[in-house]
């Protein structure tokens, strides 16, 4: 009787990678895909904010008052602060500009923006433990009385980092070096189409105005509520608590916010929760 042959062993079916949408800034997008990638996630990438150059009227003074020494701080909220300031000041006055930074107490909001201040050569820019305004505020407020602080950043930065800084004893002068803008065009409507499908693991939100227009595509193809049970049906995250609130406004639960406020601590975070 001869032996029964063996069945066929069928080969484990290969576990899908989450989808990731990426919706940061175009100059953003090849780092942020690449960590994404490294992690096992597959992304679709599209800006659904764009950073726009802006000179306001108090530009020229905050340059002086860093240059001639009347700035005990500076402030900058972000590596495109930085980017953008200098490139305002024309060529012969950048490297008077940097020289001075380098006198002075210089404040990185986080970990990119430090390194994008040492690049520059400033050795040692402080930096707090939580990277927000709020953050901020409170490793600034036991040294700052009666001292001028100037603070470069966006049109968009929390009025409450200057009042609170103010209410430290500080005088405090916000110049906006750079201001944002919203996309909807053709691809992010495609990113809302998408999304619609079902085919999206994980949505990362890095800012409030990114979730304030990915809402305004949403309902521009007449989808503003049937994307609220998109979200929820999925892996939202965001980058920080001021980020989590809008979504929450909007009826979205947030699962993932990072315990330290930059895009790389929230992409792995959410490694974790999957993981989990």
């Amino acid at each position: 009787m001869s032996e029964p042959e063996p069945e066929p062993t069928s080969k484990p079916k290969s576990k899908s990678k989450p989808k990731l949408a990426i919706m940061r800034p175009v100059s953003y997008t090849e780092k942020s895909v690449k960590l994404a990638e490294s992690l096992g996630f597959e992304t679709v990438a599209v800006p659904m904010i764009e950073i726009v150059n802006k000179v306001d009227n108090g530009f020229d003074s905050f340059v002086k008052r860093v240059v001639g020494g009347e700035s005990d701080y500076v402030i900058f909220t972000s590596a495109n602060g930085i980017d953008f300031t200098l490139l305002k000041i024309p060529d012969e006055n950048r490297d008077p500009f940097i020289s001075a930074l380098k006198r002075t107490n210089v404040i990185a909001i986080g970990p990119n923006t430090q390194k994008a201040l040492q690049k520059l050569g400033v050795k040692d820019p402080g930096m707090p433990e939580v990277y927000s305004s709020t953050g901020l505020i409170e490793y600034l407020c036991p040294n700052v009385s009666g001292k001028t602080i100037d603070i470069a950043r966006s049109s968009f930065g929390a009025q409450i980092l200057i009042s609170g800084l103010e209410e430290c004893g500080a005088s405090v002068f916000e110049t906006q070096v750079y201001t944002l803008g919203m996309l909807d065009g053709d691809e992010q409507k495609g990113l809302i189409e998408l999304a619609l499908s079902g085919k999206i693991t994980v949505f990362a939100f890095t800012s409030s105005m990114m979730v304030r227009n990915f809402f305004a595509n949403a309902k521009a193809i007449g989808a503003g509520e049937q994307i609220v049970d998109i979200l929820n049906d999925s892996i939202v995250a965001a980058i920080g608590i001021p980020t989590a609130d809008t979504l929450n406004s909007y009826g979205i639960e947030v699962e993932v916010i990072p315990d330290r406020y930059t895009f790389e601590d929230m992409v792995y975070k959410v490694k974790e929760y999957i993981s989990n």
